[in-house]
C-alpha cells in the first residue's frame, strides 16, 4: 500500500491533474470514479489507484476483480491528495491517452474554437456521441479535452468519441471543405436553422460562450445558421446550443433514412 504524499506515483498523479503540459508530454490523463474507470479500455489503463474501503464494497469488488493486475492499493490521506475531487470515490486511473482520431467522413462533425468552460466542452462531447456524430475537432483555445473537469462533464464519451486539437483550425476547416463537408457555422446573422439544409457531412463551427466565432473562421463556413429563439433572449449556452444543431442534424438524418433504418 502507498501511504506517503511524497511517493513519485502520487506526485506523477498530481502533475497529470493540474498541468496540461505534463498530459501533453508524456501523452497520459486521468479518470476519477467507478464510471469513468469502469468505462476506459482496458488496453488503454496504465495503473488504477484504489482504498482498501473501495475495494471492500460491492461496486468496488466488481470492478476491482475485472482490473486485475492493474491496481494499487493507496492510503484515504494519499487518495484525498491525488483526487481532484472534494469528495473521492476511492478509485482513480492513469490512462494512455488515445491515439491520432479516425473520422468516418459520412457523417456530421462538431468544431469547437475557443470554448473554454470544460463543463461546455464536456457537455459537446456527451452530447455528440448521443446525436450519432462522428467527432469532435478543437482548437488550442479550447478547455483541454483531458482536464480533470472536461474528462468529468463527458461521461466516458471522451473513450469512445474520436476528437483532434488543431493548432490551426483554420485550415483544419478548409480540409473540410475540400473533403466535401458543408461546413456550417452557428452565427446570430444565420439562416433559421429550420430552413437550412443540413447534408450527413456537416460540420457545425461553435464559437467561444462570450464572443462566438472569430470573423475568420466565420468566412470559412459556406453557410451561417442560427437557432430561431422567442421573447428577447439573444443567445443560448454553447453546449446548449450545440444539442439543437446536432440534434436537429440527427432528426433529418432519421426522416431521411430507409424505412428500416429508423428508430422507433
Amino acid at each position: 500500500m502507498i501511504v506517503s504524499v511524497s511517493n513519485p506515483l502520487v506526485r506523477e498523479v498530481c502533475e497529470l491533474q493540474t498541468r496540461k503540459k505534463v498530459r501533453e508530454e508524456t501523452g497520459l490523463f486521468v479518470a476519477e470514479g467507478t464510471h469513468l474507470v469502469g468505462e476506459a479500455p482496458r488496453e488503454l489503463l496504465r495503473r488504477v489507484y484504489i482504498t482498501e474501503a473501495y475495494a471492500g464494497s460491492p461496486e468496488g469488488s466488481a470492478l476491482c476483480a475485472r482490473l486485475r493486475g492493474l491496481t494499487e492499493t493507496v492510503s484515504e490521506t494519499v487518495m484525498a491528495k491525488m483526487s481532484d475531487t472534494r469528495t473521492p470515490q476511492g478509485i482513480l486511473a492513469v490512462i494512455r491517452q488515445p491515439g491520432p482520431a479516425v473520422f468516418p467522413g459520412t457523417g456530421g462533425l462538431l468544431v469547437l474554437e475557443r470554448v473554454q468552460d470544460p463543463g461546455n466542452v464536456g457537455t459537446l462531447f456527451r452530447t455528440a456521441e448521443a446525436a450519432g456524430f462522428e467527432g469532435i475537432l478543437l482548437d488550442e483555445g479550447c478547455a483541454d479535452p483531458l482536464s480533470p473537469k472536461t474528462v468529468r462533464a463527458t461521461m466516458g464519451a471522451i473513450f469512445r468519441l474520436p476528437f483532434r486539437v488543431c493548432p490551426d483550425l483554420s485550415a483544419a476547416v478548409r480540409s473540410l471543405s475540400d473533403a466535401g463537408y458543408t461546413v456550417c457555422a452557428a452565427h446570430l446573422a444565420g439562416r433559421s436553422l429550420w430552413e437550412t439544409a443540413l447534408p450527413r457531412r456537416t460540420a457545425f463551427l461553435l464559437g467561444s460562450e462570450g464572443s462566438g466565432l472569430t470573423e475568420e473562421l466565420t468566412q470559412l463556413a459556406g453557410c451561417r445558421v442560427r437557432i430561431p429563439m422567442q421573447g428577447s433572449t439573444e443567445s443560448l449556452n454553447v453546449s446548449v446550443a450545440g444539442a439543437l444543431l446536432m440534434y436537429e442534424h440527427l432528426r433529418r438524418a432519421l426522416t431521411d433514412a430507409p424505412e428500416g433504418g429508423r428508430e422507433h
